[in-house]
C-alpha cells in the first residue's frame, strides 16, 4: 500500500476519533441542559481531561500496537508474549495517562495518590481498557495494511511471472522456425535464386515484425493476419503439395486491436504435428472476424505416438492458456479436440 493512503488512514482514524469525543460532550451537555443542571465543565477542561485519560493512553497504545507488538508477537505468533505485551502496554498508557491528567486537570496534584488501591486499580482498569481498544484497533490496521500489501506483492509477482511466461513464448517461437526457413532458402539459392529471393524478402518482413511489433501490447488485426500468411508460405516451401494448407479469412475490421503473436503458436504446432502432407488440406487454418469477436480454427492432422514425441520440444498447451489468460482474462474461449487423428484447436477472442 503506498504511503500516502497509510497516513491518510492514520488521519482519517485520528479525525473520527476527536470527532466522537467532541460528539460525546455534546449529547452530555445538551442532557445537562434539558435537565436544567449544570454541565460541570466547560469545553476546554473536557478536552484536557479527555487529552489525559482518553486521546494519551490511545495514541500511546494505538501505536505501540502497530509498530511494535503485532511486527515481534503477532506476526510471529508468538502468543503468550503478546498478551503479556498488550496487558503490560494498556497499563502502561493508563498510568502515563493517568499522571498527565493530575498534573493538568488537577494543577499538578497526583489525585490517584489520595484513593484507595481498590479505586486507583479500577481507574487505572478503566483508563486500560480505552487504551487497549485504541491498540486493538492498530493492530487491525496494520493488520489490514500488511495484508494488502502481500496481495499486491503477490499480483505483481505473479503478473512479473506472466510476463515472462509470456517473453518465454515469443523466444521459443523463433529458432525453431528460423532454422528450417534458412536451411529451406539455402537449397532454393542455386537452383532458384528469384524464388530464395523473394523468401528471403519475406523472411526479413517476419523477422522485423518479431523484432518490433511483439513488443507492443496491441497490434492492428491486419498486421497479424499479413504476418501468418507469410508464415504460411515459407513453410509451404518444405512441401512437394503447396496445397496441404487451406488458410482462409472472412469477414474485416480494419481498426481491430489485438495481441500480438495470438494464434501463430496453434499454426506452429499444426505444423510441427502434421503427420501427412499429401492430404489435401492437411492443415486447415480459418479466422471469422466481426466487429466484437475474432473466431480461430485451426486443424491437422497427427499421429499420437509422433505427437507425444514432440509434445516437450513446442509450446505445450498449459503456457499457451496462460498466456491467453493474462491477455484476455474471461474474454477468451478455447476448446481443444483430438479425434479420428484430427487436432483441432477452437479459440473465441472478445474485442
Amino acid at each position: 500500500m503506498k504511503k500516502p493512503v497509510i497516513i491518510l488512514l492514520h488521519v482519517g482514524y485520528w479525525l473520527v476519533f476527536l470527532l466522537l469525543l467532541f460528539v460525546l460532550y455534546g449529547l452530555s451537555s445538551a442532557a445537562a441542559l434539558n435537565n436544567e443542571q449544570d454541565p460541570g465543565v466547560g469545553a476546554g477542561e473536557w478536552f484536557k481531561l479527555m487529552f489525559s485519560t482518553t486521546i494519551l493512553p490511545g495514541v500511546i497504545c494505538f501505536y505501540t500496537f502497530y509498530f511494535i507488538i503485532f511486527s515481534r508477537f503477532l506476526q510471529k505468533r508468538r502468543i503468550p508474549e503478546f498478551f503479556i505485551s498488550v496487558f503490560v502496554a494498556s497499563y502502561v498508557a493508563a498510568i502515563i495517562g493517568g499522571g498527565v491528567g493530575s498534573l493538568n486537570y488537577f494543577l499538578g496534584h497526583f489525585f490517584l495518590l489520595d484513593k484507595n488501591l481498590p479505586t486507583v486499580l479500577s481507574m487505572l482498569t478503566f483508563l486500560a481498557f480505552i487504551a487497549l481498544l485504541n491498540g486493538v484497533i492498530g493492530l487491525v490496521m496494520r493488520g489490514f495494511i500488511t495484508w494488502y500489501s502481500e496481495i499486491k506483492m503477490k499480483e505483481d509477482l505473479n503478473k512479473k511471472n506472466f510476463e515472462m511466461e509470456l517473453a518465454l513464448v515469443k523466444s521459443q517461437i523463433n529458432p525453431h522456425f528460423l532454422f528450417n526457413t534458412i536451411n529451406n532458402i539455402d537449397v532454393l539459392i542455386t537452383k532458384e535464386p528469384e524464388l530464395a529471393s523473394k523468401y528471403l524478402n519475406t523472411l526479413s518482413d517476419i523477422m522485423r515484425f518479431m523484432l518490433y511489433e511483439t513488443k507492443s501490447e496491441r497490434i492492428l488485426l491486419s498486421k497479424e493476419l499479413a504476418y501468418i500468411e507469410k508464415f504460411i508460405g515459407l513453410h509451404k516451401i518444405r512441401s512437394n503439395n503447396p496445397d496441404y494448407v487451406h488458410y482462409t479469412v472472412t469477414g474485416s475490421a480494419p481498426n481491430m486491436m489485438i495481441a500480438p503473436m495470438l494464434f501463430i503458436p496453434f499454426i506452429e504446432n499444426a505444423f510441427k504435428h502434421v503427420a501427412d502432407k499429401k492430404a489435401n488440406p492437411a492443415i486447415s487454418i480459418s479466422l471469422n472476424i466481426d466487429k466484437e469477436k475474432i473466431t480461430f480454427i485451426c486443424q491437422n492432422n497427427f499421429k499420437e505416438e509422433t505427437r507425444e514425441e514432440n509434445e516437450h520440444s513446442g509450446l505445450g498447451d498449459g503456457l499457451i492458456r496462460k498466456r491467453l489468460q493474462l491477455l484476455y482474462p474471461d474474454k477468451h474461449e478455447l476448446t481443444v479436440t483430438t479425434d479420428n487423428n484430427i487436432y483441432a484447436v477452437y479459440l473465441t477472442i472478445s474485442c
